[in-house]
């Protein structure tokens, strides 16, 4: 009789730059359960080494400190390039070098990808929409952007590396996948990032007043780190011909406002609203239109955002009794 026994999956050599940070710790742990070799990338300037230390001394993970703006010699079949600080207090800490490290680092591994003839993909945003004059957004939009503004240096980079990309494609026939990464939140967060979420958390757990920047009508959309992580994974693993952009985040869309509201609620907390005016060239509305998403990968979220926000409120609680984040802002 014929056997129905399946063979493994292939184990493939893959290279995350970026792999110490928030997603890139997750997108580590989802690729090492799956049994593939891992090199995990960072120079720790928002990383950790706590996001990853479970790993360190499994046979099929390795663990380098190297900042992308130079290059990097290695061999690989797949890199999933992360590298780049995210949050706008931390972009905006260094505007310079946020801006090398998403075009220098593109360049750097898009060279490297040449050479071996690895499959990358680029962790791009939705800020690459700036303040979107239409909504939901598209991949299709070509957005409203400030190329001088305070933001610029991560927005026009990663609209730069978008171009790379895809001119390394149509040069020189890279296998190329570009994901629009709208916001996304779960546990290893930063708690001292800027971004809404842990803000709110953070704020709330220590009964801080919740700091609301505008009337709070602004509107996000909240995507769960695990969710997120199987996008990347499915655009990763789609066809050659799915090269992107293609959006990744959650289309249920909140107003601030509701959020803090949640968050309270969630956290018991006796925080109140404190209002404060609304930063430069920030958008007021951000949601995506996954409809590419969902045809190309036949992907898309599953975790509502109470859901999602319970289990990263007991992970910022456990953080903060157990005195996890004694030196925040060191990246350590």
């Amino acid at each position: 009789m014929e056997s129905t026994r399946t063979s493994p999956p292939l184990r493939r050599r893959i290279l995350v730059t970026g792999g110490a940070g928030f997603l890139g710790s997750h997108l580590c742990d989802a690729l090492a359960r799956a049994g593939h070799d891992l090199l995990c990338v960072d120079n720790y300037y928002t990383g950790s080494k706590d996001n990853i230390a479970h790993l360190i001394g499994q046979p099929f993970f390795e663990l380098m400190r190297h900042d992308v703006t130079f290059p990097l010699y290695v061999e690989t079949d797949e890199i999933f390039n992360l590298a780049c600080p995210a949050s706008p207090i931390h972009y905006q800490f260094n505007p310079v070098q946020t801006i090398k490290t998403s075009v220098h680092g593109a360049i750097n591994m898009l060279g490297l990808a040449k050479r071996v003839r690895a499959k990358i993909l680029q962790a791009s945003t939705s800020e690459v929409y700036g303040d979107p004059t239409v909504h939901p957004q598209e991949e299709t939009y070509w957005g409203n952007t400030n190329p001088i503004g305070l933001r610029s240096c991560y927005d026009e980079g990663k609209r730069c590396a978008e171009t790379l990309f895809f001119d390394y494609h149509r040069q020189h026939h890279l296998k190329i996948k570009v994901a629009r990464i709208f916001n996304t939140y779960g546990p290893r967060m930063h708690p001292n990032d800027g971004r809404v979420v842990s803000n709110f958390i953070m704020q709330a757990l220590r009964n801080d007043p919740i700091t609301i920047y505008g009337a709070g009508s602004q509107t996000r959309s909240f995507c769960y780190v695990d969710d997120l992580i199987a996008g990347l994974i499915a655009l990763m693993d789609s066809p050659d011909d799915v090269s992107g952009p293609i959006n990744l985040g959650n289309p249920d869309e909140f107003t601030i406002a509701e959020l803090a509201a949640l968050i309270i609620e969630l956290t018991g907390s006796r925080s109140s609203l404190v209002r404060k005016p609304l930063p430069s060239d920030d958008p007021k509305q951000r949601c995506p239109d996954i409809a590419r998403a969902r045809q190309a990968l036949h992907w898309e979220p599953t975790v509502k955002l109470r859901q999602g926000l319970a289990k990263t409120i007991d992970y910022f609680d456990e953080q903060l009794k157990k005195g996890g984040w004694s030196a925040i802002g060191t990246g350590r």
